[in-house]
């Protein structure tokens, strides 16, 4: 392990910690159904299988390689917001065709705003809006951003198929 000199005091450096991926992100929610509905019909996430043993209302979520896990709460802690502030907390989705996500929104008659930016020549969409509970939801062509790490590149693992969650072939029939 390599060593790292800072007043004059030797200290070792830290592994980073073996992560493989982004697992899910957990929600609370004041309806799963409502819930389930838009992040099916809006995100195109597909429900699954949850484990049975949970004592509590939810359900979860699973495409992109990413869950969404959904825990009913019929006064959640958090106030709802109304506004769209693309620096407020919200989770992103990259998307190759940002015209069809306009489409859909207005289809659907949800509220949303877009945001364009330039960086080193690519040109960035963004589009904000809430789900059911007014949390905010990002879709992006982010990925036309080139990424520059800011620290030693062998901190950066690259993502891998192997580790994504297996997915049962012999699953139900979808009604969505």
């Amino acid at each position: 392990m390599m060593k790292e000199i800072e007043n004059g005091v030797e200290e070792e450096e830290e592994e980073p910690l073996p992560l493989w991926a982004l697992n899910h992100v957990s929600l609370l929610c004041t309806s799963v159904v409502d819930s389930m509905e838009f992040y099916q019909k809006v995100l195109g996430f597909v429900p699954i299988k949850r484990p049975g043993t949970f004592n509590f209302g939810g359900a979860w979520l699973f495409n992109y390689g990413v869950g969404i896990h959904l825990v009913e709460s019929k006064k959640p802690d958090f106030p709802p917001k109304k506004e769209l502030n693309p620096i407020d907390n919200h989770i992103s989705f990259q998307c190759e065709d940002m015209s069809i996500v306009e489409r859909k929104l207005q289809k659907m008659s949800i509220k949303y705003i877009k945001r364009t930016l330039e960086e080193g020549g690519a040109i960035i969409e963004q589009t904000f809006f809430h789900d059911p509970d007014g949390f905010m939801i990002e879709i992006c062509n982010c990925e036309r951003l080139t990424l520059v790490p800011l620290c030693h590149c062998s901190k950066i693992r690259l993502p891998s198929d192997l580790h994504n969650p297996p997915i049962a072939l012999e699953s139900a029939e979808c009604d969505t």
